[in-house]
């Protein structure tokens, strides 16, 4: 069984950092790509961040470009973000997703195949 689960959440000041982690098991996803997805209280689900499957290519919504950092490690089966400089319109739930293929565009949500449980990221003001 697939389980993907996430670490890191917590409740920071504006303008500190936080490190996200997701541990995959059941499958190794190094040959697909992994990104992270956000839900903020009332909104819809939203991306984050993606990358490939080498960690060549990298995509990053424009909200977070330059302060959030993706990043994998095949050999743990692992993803990771990095966020600095947060801000209180950051504070949601933050998804990690893993794809079952290679993805023409991995900033959508519905292509990907499997989902953590979520972890809870607050960024007061």
């Amino acid at each position: 069984q697939v389980q993907l689960v996430e670490s890191g959440g917590g409740l920071v000041q504006a303008g500190g950092s936080l490190r996200l982690s997701c541990a995959a098991s059941g499958r190794t996803f190094s040959s697909y790509p992994m990104g992270w997805f956000r839900q903020a209280p009332g909104k819809e689900r939203e991306f984050v961040a993606a990358i490939g499957w080498n960690g060549g290519n990298v995509y990053y919504a424009n909200s977070v470009k330059g302060r959030f950092t993706i990043s994998r490690d095949n050999a743990k089966n692992t993803v990771s973000l990095q966020m600095n400089s947060l801000k209180p319109d950051d504070t949601g739930i933050y998804y990690c997703a893993a794809a079952g293929m290679r993805l023409s565009n991995p900033t959508l949500d519905r292509r990907y195949d499997y989902w953590g449980q979520g972890t809870q990221v607050t960024v007061s003001s």
